[in-house]
């Protein structure tokens, strides 16, 4: 017991210990740290980035560069993040089938599986906003109220107040949000695709974009009925105001010209 005593009282004892554990917590970390899953993990995002750049190579790069620095006849893809990617390609708005003023919505060249790949290797080249996962796009749980708010303070001025569309300037337009999916309209928030700007997460919380998407998921749903009768089109002041100079105005002359009609023929009685 003394010489167990003095050696706790050399000075090299406390040192002793410290290597010890360190020994012994690194044996540990290498026996259990899940070693071969990162490994696969890793293989397989540089096999995903290899496949991508491939794809890429085919059917991008004549338009975006071979770097995807871009060109004269694409804008760089450098920084532009996976869920760009995922939201032109899977709405079939890129690849391009020709020049002009918009990209229109059409049936995607690529599968789920091609888009992740292609995804990756552009976000291998700089980092962007990355695909929503499904709870922050879902409308479940959102504030319908509070997301039409949002939707007509930030989106009506372009997309109409139920998200019908509209027409802009030079051959563009405000496509419809009918039959989008959540997800796309998640990532078009993130990356402000086209002539559309982008809301970020400082600008934009993720609850907020949650919220827009319940709101457009019910007013564009069959569920929902409009709760003042006619929504002429859910087109907003514009089909109102056009429906009230014709019916409400052509009711008025009407009346006047019966007024004035059955006045003439008292007259001459």
């Amino acid at each position: 017991m003394k010489k167990l005593s003095a050696r706790r009282r050399h000075p090299l004892a406390a040192v002793v210990v410290l290597l010890f554990a360190l020994a012994v917590t690194g044996g540990l970390y290498a026996a259990f740290a899940p070693a071969e899953s990162a490994k696969a993990d890793d293989t397989a995002q540089s096999l995903a980035i290899e496949e991508g750049k491939k794809l890429y190579s085919v059917g991008c790069a004549s338009c975006h560069g071979t770097g995807a620095q871009g060109t004269s006849d694409g804008p760089s893809l450098v920084g532009v993040g996976s869920a760009a990617v995922d939201f032109q390609v899977r709405t079939g708005r890129m690849p391009m089938q020709q020049q002009g003023a918009q990209a229109p919505r059409k049936k995607p060249v690529y599968t789920q599986a091609e888009t992740d790949q292609l995804a990756a290797y552009i976000s291998s080249l700089g980092a962007g906003p990355a695909v929503p996962s499904k709870d922050q796009y879902s409308p479940d749980g959102g504030d319908i109220a509070k997301g039409g708010e949002l939707f007509r303070t930030n989106c009506a001025q372009c997309h109409n107040f139920t998200g019908k569309g509209g027409a802009l300037s030079n051959g563009k337009f405000a496509p419809s949000l009918e039959d989008v999916d959540p997800k796309h309209i998640y990532e078009a928030m993130q990356t402000g695709p086209q002539n559309m700007p982008s809301f970020p997460d400082t600008t934009m919380s993720q609850k907020n974009k949650k919220d827009i998407i319940a709101y457009l998921d019910e007013v564009n749903t069959s569920k929902s009925e409009s709760p003042g009768g006619l929504n002429l089109g859910g087109l907003g002041p514009v089909s109102e105001g056009l429906f009230g100079w014709i019916f409400g105005l052509g009711a008025l002359i009407a009346l006047a010209i019966w007024v004035a009609a059955r006045t003439a023929k008292a007259k001459k009685s």
